[in-house]
């Protein structure tokens, strides 16, 4: 997820224009928004469970840092707040909806960011915030929380609330009173320590590993660095970021469609099959064009295949680790689990995407063979190791 898309817009800052003239403090700059994620992201699942140019370039940097600390809260708190509430038979769906409104504004500002200044986007992303703040005053609290939290009154009602007046409610609180508490009753409250027992390695191999393949595989950093890309194969940026956001949003709500039919592993698997394969294509284009080959091509392989890597990313790999992720842990090491898992995931994506800049100093090609060959042992471990959760109750899969 991408908070503020001043890499896309029409002013310079540290020469973000699309070339790779800023060096280090260039780099910095595109990687500090997930080390501001990784802040809040190492607090986010605790907080859940309990409630002149170089001052002006430090103050941007700042800015951009605090907003990654609110997207890294937003990151667990939000799916795993839809994933609690949601019934079973479309709780993916659910959780995947929180994707399709995240993509839909992401293209929205790739879009209006090529017309725009980043001053006024960072004001017309101010206003979304404030709106779901005051939203946040009037929707009822998770069901499985108020239980954990042993407020068994609150469970029925927040319940009723969420099905609607005229819905029966009594077999799911029963459910949850029972089946979900008593599983919680027989392990102990969540501490630091309990993340290193035993029973939940299985856990965090499927989920630490899949929030690898999700950032090692690149995405965040050929969207922070596509201006450049596209300046490299001579694509036009307006038109290169236009399709992707055009793209991007009917393919989230596809996938939100098919989540809770096709499964969670198919889509995983497309979607890595897909954006190993777009990342090819791209280093071979670049391979041709070092060599002087197919000159008038380039540009359209460039450019198709950056919307397919586009596309595949939204099919699987965008939302779906997440969801496995607050599906898989129980309730009792949910939050302290989240908060590691996806201090993970930042601490990767921070480090690929300073990464990136120089080694595609270095290697054109070789970067984007580096990121298929990642996504080729991306398709084993999905293979072997990640389970379906389709269909199953959060108590069904936690057993």
């Amino acid at each position: 997820m991408f908070y503020l898309l001043v890499e896309f817009t029409s002013e310079k800052i540290f020469l973000i224009d699309g070339s790779f003239s800023g060096g280090c403090a260039y780099s910095v700059f595109g990687s500090i928004l997930t080390l501001g994620a990784l802040l809040g992201a190492i607090i986010s699942g605790t907080l859940a469970d309990c409630i002149g140019r170089r001052r002006d370039a430090l103050c941007l940097d700042i800015g951009r840092l605090s907003i990654g600390f609110g997207g890294g809260l937003a990151t667990y708190v939000v799916p795993v707040y839809l994933v609690e509430i949601a019934p079973k038979n479309v709780r993916g769906g659910f959780a995947l909806a929180n994707q399709l409104f995240s993509t839909s504004a992401f293209g929205l500002f790739f879009f209006i960011g090529n017309f725009l200044s980043w001053r006024t986007l960072a004001l017309i992303g101010a206003f979304p915030s404030l709106i779901q703040f005051i939203g946040l005053f009037f929707i009822p609290e998770s069901p499985r929380w108020l239980a954990k939290s042993d407020q068994e009154k609150e469970v029925e009602a927040s319940l009723q609330r969420l099905r609607g007046i005229e819905i029966d409610i009594s077999k799911e609180a029963a459910d949850i009173r029972e089946d979900y508490t008593k599983s919680v009753q027989q392990i102990s409250v969540g501490k630091f320590l309990d993340l290193f027992q035993m029973r939940y390695a299985n856990a965090y191999i499927i989920c630490v590993g899949l929030v690898l393949c999700q950032q090692l595989g690149g995405y965040s950093a050929v969207t922070f660095y596509l201006a450049s890309i596209y300046e490299k194969a001579d694509v036009s940026r307006v038109i290169g970021t236009t399709g992707i956001a055009a793209l991007q949003i009917p393919t989230a709500f596809i996938v939100l469609l098919l989540m809770d039919k096709c499964g969670r592993r198919p889509l995983l698997l497309i979607s890595a099959s897909g954006y190993g394969l777009c990342c090819l294509v791209i280093g071979f284009a670049f391979c041709l064009q070092k060599h002087h080959y197919m000159k008038n091509f380039i540009p359209v392989i460039v450019l198709l295949a950056t919307w397919g890597l586009g596309m595949f990313y939204e099919i699987g790999m965008s939302g779906i680790p997440l969801v496995i992720m607050y599906e898989i842990f129980p309730i009792n090491i949910k939050g302290l689990a989240g908060s590691l898992v996806t201090s993970v995931s930042m601490v990767s994506s921070a480090l690929v995407a300073y990464a990136f800049s120089f080694i595609f100093q270095w290697t054109i090609p070789g970067t984007f063979f580096i990121f298929a060959g990642i996504w080729v042992m991306s398709i084993i471990f999905i293979t072997k190791v990640v389970p379906e959760t389709k269909g199953r109750s959060l108590e069904e899969i936690q057993a």
